[in-house]
């Protein structure tokens, strides 16, 4: 693979601009982007492979690629290209009369295209390679980004554009005309906190993210890009991020909400009460403090995807959530001046999702678990750790040597150790059993997440769950407290090994 990528380099010495050369490299680089290899960090892996490969290699080609790499690379691969592309200038190898110029950017300004609702922001950065003392600016060019905030504010799509002044008269003319748009120009420093948030944001999930078929191919660029954006003494927040919301500030909010005129047809106040704290607790978590913000996408994405999976509703809870989020739409779109049209939008959103909620939220009761059970397993309520606290704690009915198991509290410490005593039959070394209740305290708390992802694919595998337990003992017990190399070492786990 890098001796074909190393060949393919040979079209470099062929471009005209740095910035052919840079979007080529970074293409060329996005092959691998996101991907997961045995053995490392992808970067690392293949990422520096190809460094080391191009390095030997001594050709013209190969050094214009290590110049592009130097730039548009990781850190660790900057560095090396950087290296590696000295000696083989200094050895006398060749290279373009634009290669002194790559990644030679100036930004020249920086603007925001943004929903009404606070769905998706449209970043537009421009750039132009910086002039010699006689010329002026040129290659100008701008990096465009788009960030949904309903995707925890990820960076969705990515290009680049060298019609810089169509693009931007083109934005704001749809904005002029549309009452739920707004174009206007940031800081670049405001530009750079939001782009480099949402990037990170993007690498965040284990699954490949849903991202545009073009967005591995500007990766590379648009991270190098941002480097060139100044960062400030002291970095802004990103735009869509607000001030976090105290316990004390978020029943204060429901407060407002509850004894708003949009709430005052809801006939039930207590388990209205409860789905208004689910609503702001859904804003603040997974919407940057955004409690107040609505729109249709986010009402369906709460009401149908993250409610199902994450919260144990009461069957009034169940009955009342639909209307009680209605009521919060008309309330949130007062509080924040959301149009006529974007309300009206949210409210027919709610009313098809509403129709569709009851085969959405299955009551947890109907898995055949009792409630008493589930308010032992989920004192917190979070539904998504249902799966994990079970396969940690399977013996919590019944008797047990005269030990009503039914009375036994899993999120109590003694408790906890009793029902791993029993799970073990009584007989288990102390030190060993310390390991279980490790295991068994994180596997309970989702910390890290790959533990519970790594017992699941051995399960998946046919694998029997105390020898599930026994391996992610044996890599708790080896990499000690790194909460980063944990996570790389469960993250590896594709089977149990033979001496286990």
């Amino acid at each position: 693979m890098f001796k074909e990528m190393v060949q393919a380099a040979r079209e470099l010495l062929a471009v005209r601009s740095p910035l052919d050369a840079e979007l080529m490299v970074s293409d060329m680089i996005g092959a691998w982007w996101g991907r997961r290899v045995r053995g490392g960090d992808v970067e690392q892996v293949l990422g520096e492979g190809l460094v080391d490969y191009a390095a030997k290699a001594g050709t013209p080609a190969s050094l214009t690629l290590l110049i592009c790499l130097a730039y548009l690379g990781t850190a660790r691969q900057g560095a090396k290209a950087e290296g590696a592309a000295l000696a083989m200038m200094e050895s006398g190898v060749a290279r373009p009369g634009w290669a002194d110029r790559v990644g030679a950017v100036k930004p020249t300004g920086s603007y925001v295209s943004r929903d009404a609702y606070g769905d998706q922001d449209t970043v537009i950065c421009t750039f132009a390679y910086r002039p010699s003392a006689s010329e002026q600016p040129i290659d100008r060019h701008a990096l465009v980004m788009v960030v949904d905030h309903n995707m925890n504010g990820m960076a969705r799509d990515a290009w680049v554009s060298s019609q810089v002044d169509k693009l931007l008269e083109q934005a704001r003319a749809e904005a002029a005309g549309n009452p739920m748009l707004l174009f206007e120009e940031i800081q670049p420093e405001q530009a750079r906190a939001l782009l480099e948030s949402a990037m990170k944001a993007t690498m965040e999930p284990k699954t490949p993210p849903p991202v545009s078929d073009s967005y591995s191919a500007y990766h590379a660029f648009a991270r190098a890009r941002l480097k060139a954006l100044p960062p400030g003494r002291k970095r802004p927040a990103p735009l869509h991020i607000e001030a976090p919301y105290s316990r004390e500030r978020r029943a204060m909010l429901a407060a407002e909400f509850l004894a708003s005129d949009a709430a005052e047809h809801l006939s039930d106040p207590s388990a209205a009460s409860r789905c208004a704290d689910h609503i702001i607790d859904y804003g603040c978590e997974r919407d940057f403090n955004r409690p107040l913000r609505v729109s249709p996408t986010k009402c369906e994405t709460f009401l149908l995807d993250w409610l199902p999976r994450k919260v144990m509703l009461s069957v009034a809870e169940q009955e009342a959530m639909p209307h009680v989020l209605s009521a919060w739409v008309r309330f949130a779109a007062h509080r924040t001046g959301l149009p006529e049209q974007g309300l009206k939008a949210t409210l027919d959103a709610v009313w098809e999702a509403t129709g569709k909620f009851p085969e959405a939220y299955r009551d947890p009761t109907s898995f055949g678990i009792d409630r008493p059970l589930l308010e032992r397993l989920l004192p917190d309520g979070d539904l998504s750790a249902l799966a994990r606290r079970a396969f940690a704690f399977p013996y919590l009915q019944g008797t047990h040597n005269g030990i009503d198991l039914d009375r036994l509290n899993p999120a109590d410490e003694a408790d906890r150790r009793t029902l791993l005593e029993i799970d073990h039959g009584g007989l288990i070394d102390q030190e060993h059993l310390a390991w279980h209740e490790e295991i068994a305290t994180r596997l309970w708390d989702g910390d890290p997440p790959q533990l519970w992802e790594a017992a699941q694919r051995l399960l998946d595998l046919g694998h029997d769950r105390h020898d599930v337990l026994h391996v992610l003992i044996e890599i708790a017990e080896r990499i000690g407290g790194d909460p980063d190399e944990l996570a790389a070492a469960l993250d590896d786990i594709a089977d149990i090994p033979d001496e286990i």
